[in-house]
């Protein structure tokens, strides 16, 4: 290497000039080449990937609406099928309970006397009240039944008063006669004020009952007194001898059903109800295969000569569809069916397969237009840039030459002497400071800097990680005094109530995390019932344990004001869902224990089944009606239902990480495991049999991680205790 006018040859100066007249000539001759290549097949290119995109925008937009048209409709028809079922089914359990308590008065009618009643009234009119009405040539004073099924007017006036599903509520008797609540006292009475006649025996819900011999529901039909769309479920009641002497049953107006299927067609498509004799009979649409009738000789979908509709229609009366490609009436539709099981019926709803792809048309026309418009501006611009870049790359070539070898002179001695710095440092000398040389203005000054920072940033490490280090110590101590505190929140002091030898309970929570969402609680709500409950909250962590301590409280208090099972979980629905923007749920299985009686009282919120062993046999599952999760819409109802406890017996309640606790190979320990453990330990006490059931969780997962929260509660009914 040698110098020549400060100029180094053979050293980095000349590499790097050497460098830069090489890429000059390089980027001059592949750009000419480029760009005549370029100029002749890039409008075809464009052209062809325009042509690729078009057929690309179809095929992931029709996908796309494919499938969110299958989940939004297949899960939306499912919801309508189980909102309008709940209708059928609340009336159902009224007409029960009727049929429950006039089978018993019939039953010992012996030991009731007969109670007063009374023709319709015109004062009543707009009241609940109770009225008889007769057939013509009918004498009530000679009704043998009369005056005895008329003690149940006080149960059918607060049936009618706390439903709104009822149009009305009856009992009709063998003898022409009927006793019937409801408000329309008006409906009943001539143009004089007199009461009517009404064909007892000759309405198809009294015969079709009776020939039946059990509950019915009738089809849909118009009701006699007022004309409105609706039906009857009813029931035959049977004396000692087995004979048919009296009918009960409700009305049930189907005005709200009506109402909504005939709104549907505002969303593009439509939802329609076929009976159980594949007949359409709620439906927006005036003509076609889908207009609705009510009549007997409607047309059944499962017999026409659509094959493909034929056999959607009976699926959907038996279960859920998922998403249909069907032609009807010369149109393509997707269809969705989802049954209505109380009273056999199918929701059907259906989009118009043209509908779904309108919004690609429309995006492939925007795009075509503004393709056209780019292509035309690229290729006038490209034109231009061509002629303007050739200019500039000549200018670019004698301005280079000259600036390299000004730039190589400056660039060398900064970096040679930065290179000697950075030999120099050592582990004693760790400090490297900006210098006068460096200051450059460009990368060498950035790197420079750089190395400044770098050094800064050393010396600055080893303090960061002692105040890193103390940090997690200090997160540490409040993550295990938050599981202290949500520890505490739970009853934990056993034997929790020593004073009452009626029954024991245990339970114990084992958070996945430091913090869990699973919660317990047991307490007496007054000297002769207690209250128990456990519920899992969605999620994980500090969050979950933040909602779990608020749902809590709210379902403890609503327990402490006297309320039922139901009842408390609804009101605490109600709270949680007023200010529940996370959308956080909780699932709940809460029982309240009669303990004079042994009457457990219990809901469920979608909580896991309990387990039930009754005195002298073995833990079994009692597989419960699930109600809706709490915070997941407000608005909704619960249901109750009673286990009567005898003296030995015992309750096991947990949340889902016990039967979905997963060992190494990915196996559930499952609920026939936790029932085997329960019957191993059954006649231990609840502590022990909780630890017998952790025990042989514990077995099962051996090594693998906790991923959720272990909570459960055991609670054994001993009885009164003889002092």
């Amino acid at each position: 290497m040698w110098i020549f006018h400060g100029f180094k040859i053979g050293g980095l100066q000349q590499k790097i000039f050497n460098l830069v007249l090489i890429f000059l000539a390089a980027l001059i001759g592949v750009f000419i080449t480029v760009s005549l290549i370029q100029q002749r097949s890039l409008t075809g290119v464009v052209e062809e990937a325009n042509k690729e995109q078009q057929s690309a925008i179809t095929e992931v937009s029709e996908g796309t609406m494919d499938s969110v048209i299958a989940q939004s409709l297949t899960k939306t028809t499912a919801l309508q099928a189980y909102i309008a079922d709940d209708l059928f089914s609340d009336v159902k359990t009224d007409v029960s309970t009727l049929h429950s308590f006039a089978t018993q008065l019939f039953i010992n009618k012996d030991s009731f006397h007969d109670h007063a009643y009374e023709a319709p009234k015109a004062e009543n009119d707009g009241k609940t009240s109770v009225q008889m009405q007769h057939e013509e040539g009918v004498n009530p004073a000679d009704s043998e039944y009369l005056g005895l099924i008329a003690n149940m007017s006080e149960i059918m006036i607060s049936m009618f008063d706390n439903s709104d599903k009822l149009g009305a509520c009856f009992v009709a008797t063998t003898d022409g006669c009927i006793l019937f609540v409801n408000d329309r006292s008006g409906v009943s009475l001539d143009e004089n004020g007199n009461a009517k006649t009404f064909p007892v025996r000759q309405r198809q819900w009294y015969i079709q009952a009776k020939d039946a011999g059990k509950l019915i529901f009738t089809g849909v039909e118009e009701d006699y007194s007022t004309g409105t769309t609706g039906l009857v479920c009813a029931a035959p009641v049977f004396d000692n001898n087995g004979e048919v002497v009296a009918v009960v049953g409700a009305d049930i107006f189907l005005t709200s059903v009506s109402d909504y299927v005939n709104g549907s067609t505002a969303s593009g498509g439509f939802i329609c109800i076929v009976n159980e004799r594949g007949q359409v009979i709620f439906s927006p649409n005036k003509e076609g295969t889908f207009k609705a009738e009510i009549s007997e000789s409607s047309p059944d979908l499962r017999d026409g000569e659509n094959e493909e509709l034929a056999n959607f229609v009976k699926e959907a009366l038996e279960k859920n569809t998922g998403l249909k490609h069907i032609s009807v009436d010369g149109k393509e539709y997707y269809l969705v069916g989802a049954p209505m099981a109380t009273v056999g019926w199918a929701a059907v709803s259906a989009v118009e397969v043209e509908l779904t792809h309108q919004p690609t048309e429309m995006m492939l026309a925007n795009y075509e237009s503004i393709n056209e418009k780019s292509l035309t501006a690229y290729k006038d611009g490209a034109q231009e840039s061509v002629r303007i870049l050739l200019t500039i790359i000549v200018g670019l070539v004698v301005l280079a030459i000259a600036a390299s070898i000004l730039v190589t002179r400056k660039m060398v001695k900064p970096i040679e002497q930065m290179t000697t710095r950075i030999n120099s440092l050592s582990d004693g000398d760790t400090v490297f400071e900006m210098e006068k040389v460096y200051k450059t203005g460009d990368e060498i000054e950035i790197l420079a800097q750089s190395f400044v920072d770098l050094s800064s940033k050393t010396r600055d490490y080893i303090a960061k990680i002692t105040d890193i280090t103390a940090e997690k110590e200090r997160i540490g101590t409040e993550l295990a005094l938050a599981t202290r505190i949500q520890a505490d929140m739970l009853p934990n002091t056993y034997p929790a109530f020593p004073d009452r030898p009626e029954f024991d309970i245990y339970a114990s929570m084992d958070p996945a995390r430091e913090v869990g969402g699973d919660f317990y609680d047991f307490f007496l709500v007054d000297d002769d019932h207690l209250c128990m409950l456990i519920a899992d909250v969605s999620g994980k962590g500090i969050p979950a344990a933040l909602f779990m301590m608020a749902s809590r409280i709210i379902l403890a208090s609503n327990a402490k004001l006297g309320k039922s099972p139901a009842e408390i979980l609804e009101a605490t629905n109600s709270t949680i869902c007023q200010n529940n923007r996370e959308e956080m749920f909780v699932t709940v299985w809460l029982g309240i224990l009669e303990i004079s009686t042994g009457k457990l009282t219990a809901a469920n919120a979608g909580h896991e089944y309990p387990v039930v062993m009754q005195a002298g046999e073995k833990f079994e599952l009692y597989k419960d009606k699930h109600g809706f999760v709490i915070g997941g819409m407000d608005g909704m109802k619960y249901k109750e239902y009673e286990i009567s406890l005898k003296p030995g017996s015992k309750l096991f309640i947990y949340t889902d990480g016990v039967p979905e606790a997963t060992n190494a190979e990915n196996q559930l320990f499952g609920t026939d495991r936790m029932t085997g453990a329960l019957n191993e330990h059954a006649d231990a006490t609840c502590e022990e049999i909780l630890k017998g059931v952790r025990g042989a969780v514990d077995e099962f997962v051996k090594e693998a991680e906790q991923f959720d929260d272990l909570t459960m509660l055991c609670m054994e009914y001993k009885g009164e205790i003889k002092k």
